[in-house]
């Protein structure tokens, strides 16, 4: 049956629509017959007991310049639609973090993908604290001394916000270098958050996988590789998008990982992995599925889809 969809996202007209994992995630459901509504998250609001949005029927095409059609500005009870997604980008901050907060109130007759609780309580730098056989030698500190006792032992390291995404404030601190309290006082200068430290791994110059994750499940990989004399392999600073397999240490991280995802709602997941060694994983706002199925061929987002279909159903 089609499907009510709306889509709470960063402003439309300033994606790019060959690498936006929401613009392939929307038209996907516009093949399957599903009505779509676009809403930015300042356009969220509680107002006499009900959770609305102020935005517009959306379309969506693949034509660059022209991928998207917006229908009359209304305002709607998300408790009357199927599906809302939450798909802005990060900083997890305090606002994103009062969307989670009023999503949930619409749970559980809509189905708010990924589950607001747990992408509240599973923030991605922290979720992976709960597997600490799967990850990197890592502290999460605000102490200076604590975190310099860390460089100690490790003497190179990566340094880090702990609410950051997309590369940004990623240092690399090596054995020689003596910029660590100044960075401390950076950002610690900024705001009353944490840092998270975590030994280098020399296995990034050979990339960065990101493994995609479809309802607990492995659906493939990309490998992301750095720029030659960069440390950060993300694709918003640089970083260039290769084909990947998945090993057997991907497996089994996934295999340790996945239940856990699945049973809290989390259906669209990408997991970081460098050598052996997972490093995050990313519930508020993944990305990456384009650059798979140009690699493998696949529909990661009928995929996805699949999945919420099954859940609406049961």
């Amino acid at each position: 049956m089609p499907l009510k969809v709306a889509i709470q996202m960063d402003p439309i007209a300033l994606i790019d629509i060959d690498a936006d994992s929401t613009f392939r995630i929307a038209l996907e459901a516009q093949e399957r017959g599903h009505e779509l509504f676009y809403y930015t998250p300042d356009k969220l609001a509680w107002q006499d007991g009900r959770v609305t949005a102020r935005g517009w029927p959306l379309q969506v095409r693949a034509v660059r310049g022209d991928h998207f059609r917006l229908g009359d500005e209304t305002t709607i009870d998300l408790a009357d639609w199927d599906v809302v997604w939450l798909r802005q980008d990060p900083p997890f901050d305090m606002g994103y973090i009062t969307t989670t907060h009023l999503l949930e109130l619409v749970t559980p007759g809509t189905l708010v993908v990924n589950d607001p609780f747990w992408v509240r309580n599973y923030p991605e730098k922290l979720l992976v604290l709960r597997f600490p056989d799967l990850i990197p030698p890592t502290t999460i500190a605000r102490d200076l001394d604590v975190i310099r006792a860390f460089k100690d032992r490790h003497r190179d390291i990566i340094l880090k916000p702990l609410y950051g995404n997309g590369g940004a404030g990623v240092f690399r601190l090596g054995p020689e270098d003596r910029n660590l309290s100044s960075l401390h006082e950076l950002f610690t200068g900024i705001n009353h958050e944490p840092l998270i430290a975590q030994k280098f791994l020399p296995d990034v110059s050979a990339g960065d996988k990101r493994i995609i994750l479809v309802d607990g499940e492995a659906a493939g990989a990309i490998n992301r590789v750095p720029q030659v004399g960069e440390t950060r392999s993300n694709m918003h600073v640089g970083g260039r998008a290769e084909p990947a397999t998945l090993t057997a240490r991907d497996r089994e991280i996934c295999a340790a990982i996945g239940p856990l995802l699945r049973d809290h709602g989390q259906i669209f997941v990408g997991i970081d992995v460098i050598g052996d060694d997972l490093t995050e994983i990313n519930v508020t706002s993944p990305t990456g599925i384009q650059e798979l199925d140009r690699f493998d061929g696949t529909n990661t987002a009928a995929k996805i889809w699949q999945a919420i279909e099954r859940r609406r159903a049961g």
